[in-house]
């Protein structure tokens, strides 16, 4: 399955405060925040949402196209990713701009507030999947990006017969009404949380069934109650697997995506691509950065078996990973 991955592709810089942000906001003074958090440590991981996405739908033997727009720092990423045998042919750099940026910071309530710089990332609406010969992919993964490279995306994957899955995920507080109603109908997934999905009602003025019968399926992710999926006038409900110790959640949502892509890609049933997708989100939520997770067939496999039970459908991830060896 030839699937494309087009989105933000970032350094992430993550922080953390050792304390509640909750404790620092005053009720009555909210319409006039002026507040500084005093961090206690800070790491600079490579990120983005595409990048992050590809990283572990490689991991379960998919092979990843990440398009986007980057800036003249991205030298050492791309190396990077290279290394990890994902291409970059189609990561198209912006000599006068830099690499766009996310900053975050997470107290010990897993809460975040965050910042993230556009830069080159500004200049992926100037880009198609025609241009760049992609307009043969299996699916495209629209995922947050400049907000009107979103926009065009959709349009030309719905005009060239393109399944693709829409995640406008941090863009949904950036896309208006019109944007998502322009942008939503015709997808074959919707991906989104519970707190984007309730954006999305209220922006669209659509409800739970007018948005379900725009798309082809529509998965909310819901944290610590797992996700569901909606599909075919049904619900598909997923329970979270079992973490380990937390050590940070920026980009947990994103190894579901590609925990979930590597499913379809194996034609795997819905209700086993959103078990997958949990399992990945648990490695992430152990690791600090977005894309420093490690597993082998086997020991995902087993891991999946002792939250899950047997699953036979992972020997299709097995054996497309024996045949990319």
């Amino acid at each position: 399955m030839r699937v494309v991955i087009a989105g933000s592709i970032a350094y992430d810089y993550l922080m953390r405060f050792p304390g509640r942000f909750t404790d620092h906001l005053l009720p009555d003074k909210l319409q006039s925040i002026s507040l500084s958090f005093l961090v206690d440590s800070m790491v600079r991981q490579r990120g983005g949402v595409a990048p992050n996405i590809a990283y572990t739908l490689n991991l379960l033997g998919g092979e990843p196209i990440i398009f986007g727009t980057v800036g003249q720092d991205f030298g050492d990423y791309r190396k990077w990713l290279e290394s990890h045998g994902m291409s970059t042919k189609h990561i198209i750099e912006i000599v006068d701009d830099f690499t766009a940026s996310f900053f975050v910071s997470t107290d010990i309530a897993h809460n975040q507030i965050a910042n993230f710089y556009t830069g080159a990332m500004a200049h992926s609406r100037h880009h198609s999947l025609a241009d760049r010969g992609l307009s043969d992919a299996d699916m495209v993964v629209i995922s947050p990006s400049d907000p009107q490279s979103m926009l065009n995306l959709a349009t030309e994957a719905r005009a060239s017969n393109i399944p693709f899955l829409y995640d406008p995920s941090q863009q949904t507080a950036r896309l208006d009404g019109d944007d998502l109603r322009s942008s939503i109908p015709g997808a074959a997934y919707l991906m989104v949380n519970e707190y984007e999905l309730a954006m999305v009602e209220d922006k669209t003025g659509w409800s739970l069934d007018e948005i379900t019968d725009n798309v082809g399926h529509l998965v909310v992710t819901q944290g610590e109650k797992g996700s569901v999926i909606h599909t075919g006038g049904s619900q598909i409900r997923i329970p979270t697997a079992q973490p380990g110790d937390i050590v940070e959640p920026t980009g947990a949502g994103d190894a579901f995506r590609g925990g979930f892509l590597a499913a379809l890609s194996a034609d795997l049933p819905h209700e086993v691509a959103g078990r997958i997708g949990a399992l990945c989100s648990v490695y992430v939520l152990e690791q600090m950065g977005t894309a420093n997770h490690h597993f082998s067939i086997d020991e995902f496999s087993e891991r999946y078996e002792k939250n899950f039970g047997q699953e036979t459908g992972l020997d299709r991830l097995r054996a497309r990973l024996a045949s990319r060896a």
